[in-house]
């Protein structure tokens, strides 16, 4: 025990400020994550799987996908921009005010074409469903138009948490799921989306809320949100932002077509892919992203010092030991799967079979989980090292193998392809990664001197 203490505290000090970071996330993680299983409980006592579940499922990845997209592309060009910018006060609140400006004319315009557009988007990808869950979804729109607004706010907010080192909106993260359960378990009609549709809004908003002071506190606080396009940042962030849009488009694309693809295969294979794709999601939030939210801010720093060696071997050796965790999860996960769906679904609505069809789906999913974990760590590298063209080019590539594995294992394993699809995916995403990281990295300015320690 001396010995492991002693080996730990000659760390490097950006190891340990990593390892730190994670450790918070993944308190925070599990936190938030049992909030969302107790939420999944309740809805599946209360609806199984059904056609509100499908309707559920189908209107919140497709509503979501476009939001959620933009989101994912600015908080990974964003963060690095705000590390190198948080020595200015006075330019970091101008570029914010700018910033929020922008956010909140874009929020609004999706909301408006969220809700215009569902009818045709029910036409083009849920031909497949029936008559009662399309009416369903189209009520649905009524809470994730807006949460269109709420997502964009919610993301910046943790962008700049996430830039001081601050993992705490990773805990607000369950702020939805808390509501709905909240509005699902006090709800007194008949079997409906009402409180689906109302806990979703509600959690959204304070979500929302809650962030946007958080981050007030946490970087000095945002000016009066203004358009405008005058702060010293912009130049770099659109930039890397407009080629970095380009393949986060692309991969998100991948919920959607899972989406289209479980509603030609019949009746609640969208309610079946979403219990197991929910349970996959408690254990890849727990063990890849809290390594992969806390590293960027920690590289992108390392970057800004100027040492990207150091960065190199720092982000590798967490990929490995990332990657060997995933493994370890997929056998733990494989054999415990049936177990877990029944001890979190299995009551009322939710029977043994249906236990059955989703821990079947589930240990298919555990495939992606050694690449998914290796993975986000090798993203987070290149992304303090603004390689943008070749994240896209990845993730373009990504795309394109998911849409063929879909196609081609789908009709032949049914729900199953779509998961082992996924996980091929992510064979190919760490692969390309691993490929990028280990040559040499661009070239850089002087170092500034680093921290004493081993790496």
């Amino acid at each position: 025990m001396r010995r492991l203490r002693s080996r730990l505290s000659n760390l490097h000090s950006d190891h340990r400020r990593i390892a730190s970071g994670a450790f918070r996330v993944a308190v925070f993680l599990l936190l938030g994550k049992a909030a969302g299983a107790v939420k999944e409980m309740a809805v599946a006592y209360r609806y199984g799987v059904s056609d509100v579940v499908d309707a559920y499922q189908f209107t919140m990845t497709l509503a979501n996908w476009l939001p959620i997209t933009i989101v994912g592309a600015l908080s990974v060009v964003l963060i690095p921009v705000l590390v190198r910018a948080r020595d200015d006060t006075a330019a970091l609140h101008r570029f914010l005010g700018e910033l929020h400006g922008w956010v909140i004319l874009v929020g609004l315009v999706l909301a408006g074409g969220i809700y215009v557009a569902w009818p045709w988007v029910l036409d083009v990808a849920g031909a497949g469903l029936d008559d009662d869950t399309r009416r369903m979804s189209r009520q649905l729109t009524l809470a994730f138009a807006p949460a269109a607004l709420f997502t964009l706010m919610t993301g910046v907010s943790a962008a700049r948490l996430r830039a001081r080192e601050r993992h705490i909106n990773t805990l607000l993260d369950s702020v939805p799921a808390v509501v709905i359960l909240v509005w699902v378990l006090l709800a007194v009609t008949p079997i409906d989306v009402g409180p689906l549709l109302w806990g979703t809004l509600v959690g959204y908003a304070i979500q929302s809320v809650w962030l946007l002071w958080l981050a007030a506190r946490a970087d000095g606080g945002v000016g009066r949100p203004r358009l405008g396009l005058s702060a010293g940042q912009w130049p770099d962030l659109m930039k890397a932002a407009g080629v970095m849009l380009i393949g986060q488009v692309a991969m998100s694309f991948v919920g959607p077509i899972d989406q289209y693809t479980a509603a030609t295969l019949g009746a609640n294979a969208n309610a079946t892919l979403g219990y197991a794709a929910r349970l996959l999601s408690l254990l890849l939030g727990l063990g890849a992203a809290s390594v992969g939210r806390a590293a960027l801010p920690v590289l992108a720093d390392v970057q800004r010092r100027g040492d990207m060696l150091r960065a190199r071997r720092l982000a590798l050796k967490w990929s490995v030991l990332m990657a060997l965790g995933g493994a370890l999860v997929t056998l733990v996960g494989w054999m415990l799967a049936p177990w877990l769906v029944s001890l979190l679904f299995e009551r009322g609505a939710f029977t043994a079979d249906d236990t059955v069809r989703v821990a079947g789906v589930m240990r298919w999913g555990l495939l992606q989980m050694p690449f998914y974990f290796g993975v986000l760590v090798l993203v987070q590298l290149l992304a303090s090292q603004n390689r943008y063209r070749i994240m896209a080019s990845i993730a373009v590539a990504n795309f394109l193998l998911k849409a063929a594995m879909n196609h081609v294992l789908a009709p032949v394993m049914g729900v199953n392809g779509i998961m082992l699809a996924t996980g091929l995916m992510y064979l190919l995403s760490y692969v390309c990664y691993m490929a990028v990281a280990l040559s040499p990295p661009p070239a850089s300015p002087e170092p500034v001197a680093a921290s004493p320690g081993r790496d």
